[in-house]
């Protein structure tokens, strides 16, 4: 899509946005993890950056703890309050807070721990190819120009040494 003859198509304003139907999706490795979600980017003709406008559930997961080969991604909270666990470490998170995680990143993901909705921006990147590790399952995924697919550490075999 080529955006680039009307200004006006790069805008999306705030009506437009509450407007938007969210689309409720579901992680493949996590049955608590449901994001009810809104792209913004892809109308403004974005390519190569996704983002998100994301409201979590009380109770519910954003995602299953994870790490990134390549995307680099960033969470900016607008609304409610949650844990959010980098690495090993967990930290209350709330309105303005801002989590950026440059590739190769360390494993991260958020629950909803309050009584009310989560709301917050998601962003990163939409490279190709990319390994995305979920380390408390022992799995990767691998996203390979459209195709994904994931297989369990304990599958892995060493190749061996070249003569």
């Amino acid at each position: 899509m080529d955006n680039t003859s009307d200004p006006a198509a790069h805008l999306l304003r705030a009506a437009d946005i509450r407007a938007m139907p969210e689309k409720r999706v579901q992680h493949q490795f996590n049955a608590n993890a449901v994001r009810h979600t809104r792209t913004l980017s892809m109308p403004t003709g974005m390519r190569r950056t996704g983002i998100h406008q994301i409201r979590l559930a009380p109770g519910s997961d954003s995602t299953t703890h994870h790490s990134h080969e390549a995307d680099e991604e960033f969470i900016y909270i607008i609304s409610g309050r949650g844990t959010a666990r980098i690495g090993d470490r967990s930290f209350a998170v709330g309105p303005g807070d801002f989590m950026g995680f440059p590739a190769p990143s360390p494993a991260h993901s958020m629950t909803n721990t309050s009584d009310e909705d989560l709301v917050y921006l998601m962003g990163g990147e939409r490279n190709s190819t990319d390994t995305v590790h979920y380390p408390e399952l022992g799995r990767s995924m691998i996203k390979n120009h459209g195709r994904r697919e994931w297989f369990d550490w304990n599958d892995l075999h060493p190749v061996p040494p070249r003569d």
